[in-house]
């Protein structure tokens, strides 16, 4: 696993860390035997604490980045925040050392932010790949030739594997562990970390769709008056009617500000309603489909299996309900 070595490590990062620690790190004699052999490799730089909250840790290794051609699998954990946020380069001695060893190889895995490290040594150009969704962006943005998936919680693409962000980089590194030792080994090494050996979905499930894009172009208050009326039966019509310009103008218009259709943007809010009301209420799922604009609770269902990734009953059981909300019909 490679270890950003001597700089300063948010503590958030840890846990992406952690992960492979936990799992390939801990030898499991009664489940598989010879368990893996995991080794840090450290990056071998020096620096100051970077990390916005200035509570990063500085980490030192037994090995380093030449250790990384001689292994089977090569994990990247994250990079640090400025390369994901500034653009910042990543160190080209890491570059170099995970096409060396993807050549001599390897099997590349990256956890969250590490895709684009893997994007930058070109080891995803023309494959499918992921990272957490609230970087799926800025990684599809900087590398045009990497097919981006939001939705998903890993990509598994035979010798190169990318997942999410935090808990997904556990999914994943369950996943590796099915994929050497079988599912048998897979499933109790999970029950002994008290987790889901699989779940459900992927992380489109987790994206926030109740939070607005952009809405500049004045479209703003047309906007939260349809967010305040996405019961009624809402078309393109109605909104370009109310914004006083012609469908066409406001289909252009609002394309241009929140970089999606309007039927897309209403479907969109219409189920990140669905979803809050999923969270804060235990409204049956018929009432919900209505009171969110969706309709019928089998529409329901259908919207949410397709953009969503799971049923609305599996959602709301992965979002128990924190406090009582009694919307008006």
């Amino acid at each position: 696993m490679v270890v950003p070595e001597g700089i300063g490590v948010p503590s958030w990062d840890l846990y992406e860390m952690s992960i492979p620690c936990t799992v390939f790190g801990n030898p499991q004699p009664d489940l598989a035997d010879p368990w893996y052999d995991l080794r840090l490799c450290g990056t071998g730089e020096r620096g100051q604490d970077d990390s916005p909250t200035g509570t990063g840790l500085s980490l030192t290794t037994r090995h380093g980045l030449d250790d990384l051609a001689g292994a089977d699998t090569v994990i990247v954990p994250s990079v640090p925040d400025p390369c994901v946020e500034e653009g910042r380069p990543l160190p080209q001695e890491l570059i170099t050392a995970l096409r060396r060893a993807y050549d001599a190889g390897a099997r590349m895995v990256s956890l969250c932010t590490g895709a684009f490290a893997l994007a930058e040594a070109g080891l995803l150009d023309g494959r499918r790949a992921t990272a957490h969704w609230m970087h799926t962006g800025q990684l599809a943005e900087r590398y045009p030739k990497v097919d981006v998936d939001d939705s998903v919680l890993y990509v598994d693409d035979g010798d190169v594997l990318t997942s999410a962000g935090l808990t997904a980089g556990l999914d994943l590194c369950l996943h590796l562990v099915r994929r050497d030792l079988g599912a048998h080994v897979a499933n109790q090494l999970a029950r002994r970390m008290v987790v889901p050996a699989h779940r459900p979905g992927g992380q489109a499930q987790f994206i926030d769709l109740s939070v607005p894009t952009t809405d500049g172009g004045g479209l703003a208050p047309v906007l939260d008056w349809a967010r305040a009326h996405l019961d009624r039966p809402l078309t393109v019509e109605d909104l370009a009617r109310r914004a006083a310009m012609s469908p066409r103008t406001f289909h252009r218009r609002l394309q241009a500000t929140t970089g999606t259709t309007p039927l897309q943007w209403l479907l969109d809010q219409r189920l990140g309603r669905a979803q809050s009301l999923l969270e804060s209420t235990d409204l049956p799922i018929e009432k919900i489909g209505e009171l969110s604009g969706l309709g019928t609770a089998n529409n329901l269902r259908h919207h949410f299996l397709k953009r969503i990734g799971v049923s609305p009953s599996d959602y709301r059981r992965a979002f128990p309900r924190a406090a009582p909300e009694s919307p008006r019909a």
